[in-house]
């Protein structure tokens, strides 16, 4: 398929950009209940074996992503399958936005857990342009702080980019290779059940994750993009699967190359050897390194 033509986006000019950085600052609060129902179709949906959650039950690592979810109306969402630009996030004229990581901190003793009300507070820290080899580039920072009637439980500070649609000729960043070898490792299939069932879950309609001939035809990817935060979930159930006792009290990562479903991936681990963080890292069916994370374990 032939990607759709389409008119080159003009820089950010100062004034645009000033225009976007107005939203530094912005803040808004989100009430939610942790419930079990998520819990359990993401367990499904990652192939585990897991009791039913109760009342009381952890929200593991990464899976508070099931909360806090965005609801925009039919009427307000894109051409991209995402809620159309403005209101919480700036209205960045880049059509491509992406999740390119994010740092997590979670607080000792005060887990999120099954039956809670719990507060996120969302802040826009930052709104910062470059200007890369693809064109333009403007980065969002985002920090949620996510308070339970016991205070602070996490803290999470969540990375997007936007940046303009591919152009032929644009050169391919270069690939990276895996930090180091792996002392656990697992294949995923990245097939449309998969992807489809974690879109559900997380309520995502941006439509690189699922309409084919949209993410070929319009943005000009090859095939359907894996999400971040499903890379990101697998890294942390691949660890929670090694070490099934350990507590995660940090997690970064980064997203590096995007993933495809049109061949499997692999995830793989490594401890340091003082057994107090864990390498984590995701790979291509190429081995070229897609998303790369460090668990700190409490």
């Amino acid at each position: 398929m032939s990607r759709t033509s389409s008119p080159a986006i003009q820089p950010l000019d100062p004034a645009t950009l000033a225009h976007l950085q107005s939203w530094q600052g912005k803040s808004e609060t989100t009430p939610d209940t942790v419930t079990a129902a998520p819990l359990r179709a993401l367990s499904a949906t990652l192939d585990r074996d897991d009791p039913p959650p109760a009342p009381g039950t952890e929200v593991p690592p990464l899976w508070h992503w099931l909360y806090f979810l965005p609801h925009a109306r039919a009427s307000e969402i894109g051409p991209d399958g995402h809620a159309r630009r403005g209101g919480f996030l700036p209205p960045v004229p880049l059509p491509r936005r992406m999740w390119a990581g994010g740092r997590l901190r979670w607080q000792a003793g005060n887990p999120l857990q099954v039956g809670q009300e719990v507060r996120r507070t969302s802040t826009i820290r930052s709104v910062t342009h470059k200007a890369g080899r693809s064109g333009e580039l403007l980065f969002v920072l985002v920090e949620h702080q996510f308070h339970n009637d016991h205070g602070l439980s996490l803290t999470e500070e969540h990375d997007i980019v936007y940046r303009p649609l591919a152009q032929p000729g644009d050169a391919a960043p270069q690939p990276q290779q895996p930090p180091a070898q792996a002392a656990w490792s697992r294949s995923i299939v990245p097939d449309d059940v998969l992807l489809f069932r974690y879109s559900a879950l997380t309520f995502n309609g941006h439509r690189i994750h699922y309409d084919r001939k949209y993410v070929t035809e319009v943005e000009g990817y090859p095939g359907l993009i894996v999400h971040g935060p499903l890379i990101a979930t697998l890294l942390v159930d691949l660890l929670r699967r090694s070490l099934p006792g350990a507590r995660v009290a940090a997690f970064d990562f980064r997203a590096v190359r995007p993933t495809f479903d049109l061949h499997p991936f692999s995830v793989h681990g490594q401890p340091s050897a003082d057994g107090k963080t864990v390498a984590l890292w995701a790979q291509d069916h190429e081995g070229f390194l897609t998303m790369q994370a460090t668990a700190t374990l409490a």
